[in-house]
């Protein structure tokens, strides 16, 4: 592995759609594992309560001591609750406890702000930060867009996922209107895709021109790979370092490091 390097600041991307089951979590894993592999140093960020991104890399969700909603919510600082993975990249994990924290900050002044403070503190000890948000437009997804120089949308290569970008381009161009000036739309990502498909090939083709945004190549192809990786705590770059879903996640990585 080469030596990593150490960024004045991190770039931080968010990875949002609000429709479920569209690899974004998967997304979030392997590319971070990627750019680990070419010696950045990488924080992973679980804003779900699902916890689905901290199960994938190896944690617990139910024994994790803290969480990021003790970040946002109980004081605690962000390099406090941090833990490493085996995949090369830090961890902020999520638990269960994350579902009650947009209840808990939708009184708090300037609460789209929570995230971006949290950050504040580690963001010069790496040089990418991600964030895996919620599928849903609430706070947190807000705070994650507030807080992101650059947001990748992944989206399952099939007409209702394409549907579900356009309302979530709405929120961006308000979050870009009022709260973040400086969030880059870095593009759309295909997944689930299968090549031999007509229908999927067409929603690639459509989605950039319709929505006016970039889409980041290669698709990522449909595999049980993907399913197999978290049951061990790892992502596909480790479980199958040479499967074609590894690949293309190795070359959006590098498209997107080109861009920032």
């Amino acid at each position: 592995m080469p030596p990593r390097s150490k960024a004045k600041s991190a770039a931080i991307i968010a990875v949002a759609n609000q429709k479920g089951g569209v690899a974004k979590t998967t997304t979030v894993a392997s590319l971070g594992a990627a750019f680990a592999e070419m010696g950045k140093r990488v924080l992973l960020v679980d804003l779900d309560a699902q916890a689905s991104l901290t199960f994938s890399l190896g944690a617990d969700p139910d024994e994790v001591e803290l969480s990021i909603n003790d970040v946002l919510t109980g004081g605690h600082a962000l390099k406090d609750v941090i833990v490493s993975c085996d995949d090369g990249v830090d961890l902020v994990p999520s638990a269960i406890e994350v579902a009650g924290t947009e209840a808990a900050l939708l009184g708090r002044p300037a609460r789209e702000y929570v995230l971006q403070q949290a950050l504040d503190d580690v963001r010069a000890d790496y040089d990418l930060i991600l964030l895996d948000c919620s599928p849903s437009l609430g706070v947190l997804t807000l705070n994650a867009l507030t807080a992101a120089n650059g947001l990748i949308i992944p989206m399952s290569a099939e007409m209702l996922s394409h549907r579900g970008v356009g309302q979530l381009l709405d929120t961006v161009r308000d979050v870009t209107k009022f709260l973040n000036k400086k969030l880059v739309i870095l593009g759309a990502l295909p997944t689930l895709y299968d090549g031999r498909s007509n229908h999927a090939r067409e929603v690639v083709a459509d989605v950039g021109e319709r929505y006016g945004i970039p889409v980041l190549m290669p698709p990522i192809p449909k595999t049980v790979r993907f399913a197999e990786a978290p049951a061990v705590g790892r992502s596909i770059l480790r479980t199958a370092r040479s499967s074609k879903g590894a690949m293309a996640y190795r070359e959006v990585a590098a498209a997107i490091l080109k861009t920032l």
